[in-house]
């Protein structure tokens, strides 16, 4: 049963670090990267659907991300979306794809980036916590109810702690490539 809640808490952490993984990707550091418009939401005869699954987003050069929608018809209602979706990039539109200059980020803007990753950071280390909390729970009651021993309920503290400790490093290890990338000039 221990072990149960020990690979379930590590797959629920995992999912945390995937998804904060995911969340950096969409802070713009400057550079042209697909993510930061991939996920944004357009108006698809009347569904909203996300970029990524009507058009090709590319990054040919490291301040252009180019997108390429397979129905043409949609182009104007892309262009919609990116500028509702307040990127601080103004889209240009040729009648065949769309071509988004990422400008050069001022030095107050990187330090916002950073605070803003900081945050989301706090965030998922905060919910790593909590799965543990929830599992050192479950282990607590199942050593109450006599289904493990004090040893072993021990044991398994320990070793949720472990892979806390590693989840958080590796948020933390996430949050230190992005903080680099995003104050690098």
């Amino acid at each position: 049963m221990s072990d149960e809640i020990l690979a379930d808490a590590k797959q629920k952490m995992k999912r945390q670090v995937d998804f904060f993984h995911k969340d950096l990707a969409s802070i713009r550091a400057g550079r042209a990267n697909p993510a930061l418009v991939s996920d944004i939401r357009v108006d698809y005869y009347g569904t909203q659907t996300p970029l990524q699954h009507m058009a090709t987003i590319s990054a040919p050069e490291p301040r252009l991300l180019v997108i390429e929608p397979w129905d043409k018809s949609v182009l104007n209602e892309i262009e919609k979306a990116i500028m509702q979706a307040d990127l601080g990039i103004m889209p240009n539109n040729d009648g065949n794809l769309i071509r988004l200059s990422i400008p050069q980020l001022t030095e107050e803007r990187r330090r916002e980036l950073v605070s803003m990753a900081s945050r989301k950071a706090e965030e998922s280390r905060v919910a790593i916590r909590n799965i543990r909390r929830e599992a050192n729970d479950a282990i607590k009651k199942a050593e109450r109810e006599g289904d493990l021993s004090e040893d072993d309920a021990h044991r398994f503290l320990d070793q949720v702690q472990e892979v806390t400790d590693a989840h958080i490093d590796e948020v933390n290890e996430l949050m230190e490539k992005k903080e680099e990338e995003i104050m690098e000039v």
